[in-house]
């Protein structure tokens, strides 16, 4: 992840000055451990600015609004009764190319400030310092004691200091070609280490690119540089000098992030505020979306280990008591023929009542025939118990694990990530476990009972739409609250996946390819993926129940058809994009 420079701090800071200086604070809201929210109002507009201490991703930019669940960190309610009713009226560099904002507020522009908000942006070392008029720490972030840092302690109660100075050289325009290249080359070595390490303000992601649009590499030795590669990046370096004084940005995608110079850009973006909000929400969903992937997919795995393990004990054991009406046959068979028994028999041969068989039965030579028979008795209501007790057990597993590989189903879909839906379809995913015990709550965790969910759409080859589920939360959505009484309902046969919808007005009767059409999507979105074909059942949606109790997405139905589901086919059409997953 590329984190937030010199350069990229002063674009993000000089378009906050011009767009949105003075501003009354409206609120203060804490998106996660590491973001907080603060709704800035002008004469003009109204916005959400975002203050992030992440250690890969500190940054400052305005961004969308936060959800709409409830703000329980300390940080935020300390910072809102701090501020509650002041306005923003600067945004100041508190020492020249130091990457420390100060955010100063009063009660109105023109006066003093009240407090001040120090912004430190500085990677794993990031952090949010809350202080009064005279520097004292009110809160903060997090705090740094003396066992962390024998440099520099953030207390509260005690003096704000600043961090460190850098001992490294302010570039300037005012040097000379000579002094800078003599610095740069006393000591050969790689160019873009050369360059970051004797000045500051400098990144790998303004320098590399900086190199290469002077048609140099990186990585190539300060000592093979001719007359002309020094003059031309020399220019370059010039040139952004000029911009961070004239303070005229370029924010533009490139193939490896973003930059707010032009450099090598393959794509503009309007403003500052938008290249970083847009880069670091993608990059810290997609980091998000892998972590709490990795999460239920380790735990669905040794849930399921252990359930299966269950089943198969209680298998084993019903197959054990199989036996029981034999051993009773047995029992009956000894008790009937008791002068057949004779002192010291280890077993006796008797012929089945029914068959005439031969049936040849084990015997206690110690004890006579009737208590043989007894001991026979005994172990025949013994597995019988044990049949009775087992029975519902095993009942009770096999529907675990059944919900479970529903829940696989739809993780097998979410391989990757690709939008910010992917990313609130695992949540709901998380939200689910965790309502269903399988999984803790993080801390500060709030279950998002959004009432928008984002189905996967298609069409039809005659123009249909059809509402697929990517978890159980959606699908019992989709059968339950969305299924009109004319639309079609489909489903794979006893084989976890998605419930469909096939939307139809009044009176419309579907197409043979449509329906096949919809049997090769359901049979996609299963756990049977990989099959050449897959039973796929349809039915209307008021055939479709759940039962009392039922776990989310399990249900029952009747009247239904089947259909013949071709996934690959399927697969090839959305992978070609001939068919879209949103329309």
């Amino acid at each position: 992840m590329q984190p937030v420079d010199y350069t990229t701090l002063v674009a993000s800071c000089s378009e906050l000055r011009s767009q949105w200086l003075p501003a009354r604070l409206e609120q203060v809201y804490q998106r996660d451990r590491f973001t907080i929210s603060l709704a800035l109002r002008t004469l003009k507009k109204r916005g959400w600015l975002d203050i992030s201490w992440h250690p890969q991703a500190a940054r400052i930019c305005i961004s969308d609004p936060p959800p709409r669940i409830p703000d329980t960190f300390t940080f935020s309610q300390q910072l809102k009764h701090q501020l509650g009713g002041l306005a923003l009226i600067a945004i100041a560099e508190v020492s020249p190319w130091e990457r420390v904002l100060d955010f100063q507020f009063a009660k109105r522009p023109g006066e003093a400030p009240l407090r001040h908000l120090y912004v430190e942006v500085m990677t794993k070392y990031s952090n949010i310092i809350l202080t009064t008029a005279n520097n004292l720490v009110i809160t903060c972030a997090h705090q740094v004691n003396s066992q962390q840092s024998s440099v520099r302690q953030i207390q509260t109660g005690q003096p704000y200091e600043l961090p460190p100075s850098l001992i490294n050289p302010i570039p300037s325009l005012q040097e000379t070609q000579q002094q800078w290249q003599e610095r740069i080359s006393l000591i050969p070595g790689s160019l873009w280490r050369n360059l970051i390490k004797n000045y500051r303000g400098l990144s790998k992601a303004l320098v590399q690119p900086m190199i290469e649009t002077a048609g140099l590499d990186p990585q190539q030795w300060t000592d093979s540089l001719n007359k002309s590669d020094w003059e031309r990046l020399f220019q370059l370096w010039q040139k952004w000098l000029q911009v961070l004084e004239e303070l005229i940005f370029y924010p533009s995608w490139t193939s490896t992030g973003y930059t707010v110079m032009g450099w090598k850009a393959i794509e503009s973006v309007d403003t500052v505020g938008e290249l970083l909000n847009r880069y670091y929400t993608q990059e810290l969903n997609q980091q998000e979306f892998s972590r709490l992937y990795h999460q239920i997919s380790q735990k669905l795995h040794s849930i399921t280990t252990k359930l299966q393990f269950k089943a198969d004990t209680f298998t084993q054991r019903l197959k054990q008591s199989d036996g029981a009406e034999l051993l009773r046959s047995q029992a009956d068979l000894l008790m009937a023929n008791l002068q057949e028994w004779q002192p010291g028999m280890e077993n006796i041969s008797l012929g089945d009542f029914e068959t005439g068989e031969v049936v040849v039965i084990k015997l206690d030579p110690e004890k006579n025939a009737v208590q043989n028979a007894q001991i026979i008795y005994k172990k025949h209501q013994k597995l019988k118990r044990a049949r009775i007790a087992v029975e519902p057990l095993f009942a009770e597993v096999k529907t675990e694990i059944d919900y479970l590989e529903q829940v696989e189903a739809f993780l097998s879909h979410l391989d990757s990530y690709r939008s910010p839906e992917d990313l609130k379809t695992l949540e709901e995913i998380r939200d689910e476990l965790i309502q269903q015990g399988y999984l803790k709550a993080p801390e500060h965790h709030h279950q998002n009972n959004r009432k928008d969910t984002e189905f996967y759409r298609y069409q039809t080859p005659s123009g249909l739409e059809l509402l697929v589920g990517r978890n159980n939360r959606q699908n019992d959505l989709l059968t339950f609250r969305v299924a009109g009484d004319y639309d079609l309902w489909f489903h794979t046969q006893e084989v976890p996946g998605s419930h469909v919808l096939l939307r139809l007005d009044a009176g419309a009767i579907p197409d043979e390819v449509d329906l096949q059409f919809v049997a090769d999507i359901s049979a996609f979105y299963s756990r049977a993926r990989q099959n050449e074909v897959v039973p796929v059942i349809y039915t209307k949606p008021k055939f479709v129940y759940k039962p009392k109790g039922a776990k989310p997405g399990m249900v029952v139905y009747k009247q239904e058809k089947v259909l013949w589901g071709k996934p690959k086919g399927a697969e090839i059409q959305i992978k070609q994009k001939s068919i879209s997953p949103y329309i």
